[in-house]
């Protein structure tokens, strides 16, 4: 199992809470993927957004981009995981930047690709916006213009959202990945991706390298796998796929006291209370398509988090990693607040790394 976790480029994970003490500064988060990687964690995901969708859009926000390239620079061992919306990123100018990034860290950048769900966002900034199948069609071109990029010279595309003629691209990425456990023979970054429609499922089959998925328990985590190992296989060219599942952790002492946080930060579920956090709520519902409808009380901590079941003592946290291990992840991505203590209990008390 590998351990990431989400860089809090908005200040927290919570809708409820609206102070973590995770101030959304670089010198938060640089200082944080410093710590990390003394604590043995293998990842961070830098999410995208250029409005802040946990604390409300008037809340800071640190650019995912910038952010990368400069994390590139200060870290060693980290691989960077940085979210990135075809709708905000003409392919071969993003092909370019990604390479660039990807040589400053030695060979660390992967990316997460993320079919954008915010219409008013998309608005406030200038963006055209999809409707949700035609930004999974912009997706699959914007894939196709990327690896040729990447891995070609000379590349020319001519498609319904894209046209490149003869793309020249150099230096291209390090061919060889520097980051634990790169996909065996991959000689550019690895193309992570979510979504829970059809159009995304089998997208991602075709195109992507890993799957990763919101929060739910092993079971089920378990039957999605099968569903997108069959779907893998259809494309019999492609090497197996990777998969990853979110969760907030909480560890404790006692399972009274993993219980007892929980409910602090899921205390107000009502977006008459904290009304920034819940703004977007219909957005989001209406914005994608989603296999489970999820509840005020699911959306008050990011990323369907607690439906991972990572809370409770260090033995309990374990086994359920162990069950996620057994249904066929080979990746966690942890949310947690505060970061910074939070991330050393869980090294200490979890992964037991020195």
């Amino acid at each position: 199992m590998r351990y990431g976790f989400w860089l809090p480029v908005f200040g927290g994970w919570l809708r409820n809470i609206d102070d973590e003490h995770m101030p959304a500064t670089w010198d938060y988060v640089r200082d944080l993927c410093m710590r990390a990687e003394d604590l043995g964690y293998d990842l961070t995901l830098i999410a995208e957004l250029n409005l802040n969708d946990i604390k409300g859009p008037e809340a800071d926000s640190l650019d995912a981009w910038s952010t990368t390239a400069a994390l590139a620079a200060v870290t060693k061992k980290l691989e960077l995981m940085v979210a990135v919306r075809p709708t905000f990123h003409n392919p071969a100018l993003l092909a370019k930047q990604a390479a660039n990034i990807d040589r400053i860290s030695g060979g660390r950048l992967t990316l997460n690709v993320v079919s954008s769900w915010w219409k008013d966002e998309a608005h406030k900034y200038g963006i055209p916006f999809d409707e949700h199948d035609d930004r999974y069609a912009r997706t699959s071109e914007w894939l196709d213009i990327l690896n040729d990029c990447w891995t070609k010279q000379h590349t020319t595309f001519h498609g319904k959202f894209y046209n490149v003629a003869d793309n020249v691209l150099s230096p291209k990425p390090l061919s060889q990945r520097t980051y634990s456990r790169a996909p065996q023979g991959l000689t550019r970054p690895t193309l992570y991706a979510g979504g829970e429609s059809e159009t995304a499922k089998n997208l991602i089959a075709a195109k992507c390298d890993a799957y990763l998925m919101h929060g739910d328990d092993p079971a089920t985590i378990a039957s999605k796998i099968s569903d997108m190992n069959q779907r893998r296989a259809k494309h019999p060219e492609l090497p197996p796929m990777l998969f990853g599942v979110t969760g907030y952790c909480i560890v404790r002492d006692s399972e009274a006291e993993a219980n007892a946080e929980v409910a602090r930060i899921t205390s107000q579920p009502d977006p008459t209370q904290s009304p920034a956090g819940f703004a977007n709520f219909q957005q989001f519902i209406t914005g994608s398509q989603l296999e489970k409808k999820i509840s005020l009380r699911d959306y008050s901590v990011s990323n369907r988090g607690l439906h991972s079941g990572l809370v409770g003592t260090p033995e309990q946290v374990r086994q359920r990693l162990d069950d996620f291990e057994g249904a066929g992840c080979s990746l966690v991505l942890l949310q947690s607040s505060p970061q910074h203590d939070e991330m050393a209990r869980f090294s200490a008390q979890v992964m037991q790394r020195p």
